[in-house]
């Protein structure tokens, strides 16, 4: 008997163990979902300058806000969770769609800073700082180890502060950022292109037909492979969240790099009345940052019952883009 009860409690204990490791496991797993608040760009700046005892030029803002944003995707609480191979990080889903609507465009921002930003004419030659962070930052986003995700993002973030001190260093004439109304222009392409893609792919959360429109405005235009005139396109279920979470996280993103480009191209933007259009894109841009009233993305139909949470985010999106595109067409006028 005596033997009994002890391997029956062996088990009870055993088994509350589990539960309890579980239970563990889920409450660290919900607080490294939580995500990371929106900051003040501009008080982040004169703090910035204060502490550091730097001069605040042309193309500060936006160097450290891109800086920023990359340590916060390696700092927040659970740190860079996408090519984590153990629990929580290893079942975690939406953070990971999160931290790559980020990370893109941490990639497009570095990419428009080495091609357009920092340099003078196209025939002119790439900063070498910028030029080896880029490339690090286009690295595998889940790979673990040998060499690590997280260790090759930090060696950019290297490169990025030693482009920033440089910048800064008046005496220094080798690092420099054109605050043009065309290299704005080509990097807000870039964002136009990348929220189009996310507002059909959110749209597409309840399925729709489609009239396919690839070749139009062109008689002369051709395609490599023949596809049907008209199509469903509907997003599958098991990824509705994942585009929903890769949108708000594109989103987080944007609305700090839009607040840098206010104040880097404040004279640009002013010469062309078209600050109030940056603003407007950011406003819409933060209302996709709101808190969900439910705990899981709802995808109802259009007219249904059910909230679709996809074609709320949608609609953001397509206003910030629509408001991109006039921006753009603005900044094209002389």
């Amino acid at each position: 008997m005596g033997e009994r009860n002890s391997s029956g409690m062996a088990v009870k204990g055993i088994g509350a163990a589990v539960v309890i490791l579980f239970v563990l496991i889920c409450g660290v797993g919900i607080y490294w979902s939580d995500e990371p608040n929106i900051w003040d760009v501009k008080a982040a700046l004169v703090q910035y300058s204060s502490m550091e005892n730097e001069k605040v030029v042309v193309g500060t803002a936006t160097t450290l806000t891109l800086i920023q944003l990359t340590k916060m995707l390696l700092e927040k609480p659970g740190g860079y969770i996408t090519n984590d191979i153990m629990p929580p990080g290893l079942f975690m889903d939406n953070m990971p769609n999160w931290e790559f609507g980020v990370l893109v465009q941490l990639r497009d921002m570095s990419r428009a800073l080495r091609k357009d930003m920092a340099r003078s004419q196209s025939t002119s030659a790439e900063d070498r700082d910028l030029a080896k962070a880029e490339p690090q930052l286009h690295f595998n986003n889940d790979k673990f180890w040998l060499p690590s995700t997280e260790g090759e993002y930090k060696t950019a973030l290297k490169y990025l502060e030693r482009y920033r001190e440089r910048l800064a260093d008046s005496g220094n004439t080798h690092a420099q950022f054109f605050a043009r109304s065309d290299n704005l222009r080509s990097w807000l392409g870039d964002v136009e292109t990348r929220l189009g893609s996310l507002s059909q792919r959110l749209s597409a959360s309840v399925g729709k037909e489609q009239i396919n429109i690839d070749l139009a405005g062109d008689s002369a235009a051709q395609r490599s492979t023949a596809v049907q005139s008209e199509q469903v396109v509907k997003t599958p279920f098991l990824e509705l969240d994942d585009i929903f979470y890769e949108t708000k996280g594109t989103a987080f993103a944007l609305v700090h790099l839009l607040k840098a480009i206010e104040i880097d191209f404040h004279d640009v933007l002013r010469k062309k009345n078209a600050l109030v259009s940056v603003r407007q894109i950011i406003r819409e841009l933060e209302s996709t940052q709101r808190s969900l009233g439910s705990p899981m993305i709802l995808n109802g139909d259009g007219f249904g019952m059910l909230a679709n949470h996809s074609l709320v985010m949608a609609n953001y999106i397509s206003r910030a883009n629509a408001a991109i595109i006039d921006l753009r067409e603005l900044l094209s006028k002389g």
